[in-house]
C-alpha cells in the first residue's frame, strides 16, 4: 500500500490590499488519505481523530504591470443584492474615503451611482489605506466611472465597451411559445424574431402542437461578462407538428440582409401569414356569419383576431397606404395596396401608426395602427382583408408569392455563412439546452 500523505484545505480571506493577503490555512491529516486506489471504509471502523491547524500567514502578490510600464493596482467587485442599500454596497467594496463616501451619498452628479439595480456589478479600485481611485458601475449600456479629481471627484458616463458572443438554445412547446421561450431563457427580441421570421410558414395561433420543438443560434452582448442585450438571431430551427423549418441570416453588400433556408430560398414570402403576433382568431372567412352587431347573416369577408386594444398592428407586406381614415362599418381603416395586384385592409383600429397617411410607403412588418372597437364592433379586436384583383380571399388559405432566392453572385459567400450554421443546428436537434442549464 502506498504511504498516506496529508490533505490540505485552503481558503483564502479578506481584500487585495496593496502587495499582501492574509490567508487562512486549514490542515487536516486523515489516516490512508491520498492513496492511489479507491476504496470504502466498513461500518464501524475505529479511525484516528482528525486533527486541525489554523494557520495566519502573510502572502505577498506579485506585482502586475501594464505595457506601457506602469504598475497596475487591484478592484475589487461586489454584486447588487435586493437587500442592499448605497452604504452597504460601499462598505462591502472597503471604500474607507470619508470624502469619497460624502460625495457619493450627496453629489447630485453621483445620483445614477446610487440607483442599484439587483444582479449588476460595481467595482471599485482602492488604494492601500482605502482612498478610492475609481468606481464604476454598469446600467444597461451604459458605464458610470467615478474618479479622483484633485481634491474631489468627477463623474463621467460612457458607453459600455461591449463584447460580442454567440449563444445557442433549444427548447420544447408544452403549452405557448412565450412559455417555452422562457424556461430556455431566450429573450423576448430573440422570440419576436424567431416568430416573425417563420410566421410566412407557420401560424403561431392556430399551428402550435405540444413536442413541438425550437433551435435558435443569436448574438449576445455583454458588459464585463454581464449580459447586457440580445442582438439578431442567426439561425433558427422550428420543427412543427414534425416538419422541420430552419433559417440562416445572410448579409448582403451594404449592409442589406434577409433570412433563407440552408438551400438559399427565402424564408421572408411576399406577404406575412398574419398582422397580429399571438393573437386569437375569433372569426374566420366565411360566405354565411351572423353578424353580432346587426344581428342578421351575411358574408364575412376576413379574418378577425381578438386582442388587446393599443396592441400594434403589423403591415403585412411592403406597399403604399391607399386609404387611411373612417370608412362605415370598418371604424379607423387602412388599405395598402401591394404590386398592384393586391390590396390588405385593417380594420377597427383606435388609432394610427406614425406617418401612416394616403400616399405613404410602409414596409413589411411596420407598425401601421393598433387595435380597436372602432365601428360595428362589440370588443377589441382587428379585421384583416386579403383581396387579389379586388377579389376577397381568404387569409389563412391564399398561396403567398414567394420573394427571390440566392443569386449566383453570393452562392459562395452565403454557403461559407449557411454551412456552419446548419452544423451548428443539427447539433442542437436532440438537446434541450434549457434543461442543461
Amino acid at each position: 500500500m502506498h504511504q498516506a500523505s496529508p490533505i490540505v484545505s485552503e481558503k483564502v480571506l479578506g481584500l487585495v490590499r496593496g502587495k499582501t493577503l492574509r490567508r487562512v490555512v486549514l490542515a487536516a491529516t486523515l489516516p490512508f488519505v491520498g492513496v492511489v486506489a479507491a476504496f470504502g471504509i466498513a461500518p464501524g471502523t475505529v479511525t484516528e481523530k482528525v486533527e486541525l491547524k489554523r494557520v495566519i500567514e502573510e502572502v505577498a502578490l506579485p506585482a502586475l504591470v501594464t505595457p506601457s510600464g506602469t504598475e497596475e493596482t487591484y478592484w475589487h467587485e461586489e454584486r447588487i443584492q435586493r437587500s442592499d442599500t448605497f452604504g452597504s454596497v460601499l462598505k462591502r467594496l472597503n471604500i474607507e474615503d470619508a470624502n469619497a463616501i460624502r460625495y457619493l451619498r450627496t453629489d447630485a452628479e453621483a445620483k445614477g451611482l446610487r440607483q442599484l439595480i439587483p444582479g449588476r456589478v460595481m467595482r471599485a479600485n482602492t488604494s492601500e489605506d482605502g482612498r478610492l481611485v475609481e468606481l464604476r458601475y454598469s446600467i444597461g449600456l451604459t458605464v458610470l466611472t467615478v474618479k479622483s479629481q484633485g481634491e474631489g471627484f468627477r463623474v463621467n458616463e460612457e458607453v459600455a465597451p461591449l463584447e460580442r458572443r454567440v449563444v445557442m438554445k433549444s427548447g420544447e412547446i408544452k403549452s405557448s411559445l412565450f412559455a417555452a421561450t422562457d424556461a430556455a431563457q431566450l429573450t423576448d427580441a430573440v422570440a419576436d424574431q424567431m416568430a416573425q421570421v417563420f410566421s410566412t410558414d407557420i401560424d403561431f395561433h392556430k399551428d402550435l402542437r405540444r413536442g413541438d420543438r425550437f433551435t435558435v443560434v443569436y448574438e449576445m452582448y455583454y458588459d464585463a461578462g454581464e449580459p447586457v442585450r440580445s442582438g439578431r438571431m442567426l439561425a433558427a430551427e422550428f420543427v412543427n407538428d414534425g416538419k422541420p423549418y430552419q433559417a440562416i441570416w445572410f448579409q448582403r453588400a451594404h449592409g442589406q440582409g434577409d433570412y433563407y433556408t440552408l438551400e438559399g430560398k427565402p424564408i421572408k414570402k411576399a406577404f406575412l401569414r398574419s398582422p397580429l403576433e399571438f393573437s386569437r382568431i375569433s372569426s374566420g372567412f366565411t360566405t354565411a356569419r351572423f353578424h353580432p352587431v346587426l344581428q342578421r347573416w351575411r358574408a364575412h369577408t376576413g379574418v378577425d383576431y381578438a386582442a388587446p386594444t393599443g396592441t400594434g398592428v403589423k403591415a403585412t407586406s411592403d406597399g403604399e397606404v391607399e386609404f387611411a381614415g373612417q370608412k362605415n362599418g370598418y371604424g379607423n381603416v387602412v388599405i395598402l395596396r401591394h404590386q398592384r395586384r393586391y390590396t390588405t385592409l385593417y380594420g377597427h383600429l383606435s388609432g394610427f401608426g406614425r406617418g401612416i397617411h394616403g400616399g405613404a410607403r410602409v414596409t413589411q412588418g411596420d407598425v401601421i395602427g393598433y387595435v380597436g372597437m372602432t365601428g360595428l364592433a362589440t370588443g377589441p379586436h382587428l379585421h384583416y382583408e386579403f383581396r387579389i384583383d379586388d377579389v376577397y380571399q381568404d387569409p389563412l388559405t391564399v398561396a403567398m408569392p414567394d420573394a427571390l432566392p440566392i443569386t449566383a453572385d453570393y452562392r459562395g459567400a452565403f454557403d461559407a455563412v449557411a454551412h456552419p450554421m446548419g452544423l451548428r443546428l443539427g447539433l442542437l436537434r436532440n438537446t434541450n439546452l434549457a434543461r442543461l442549464q
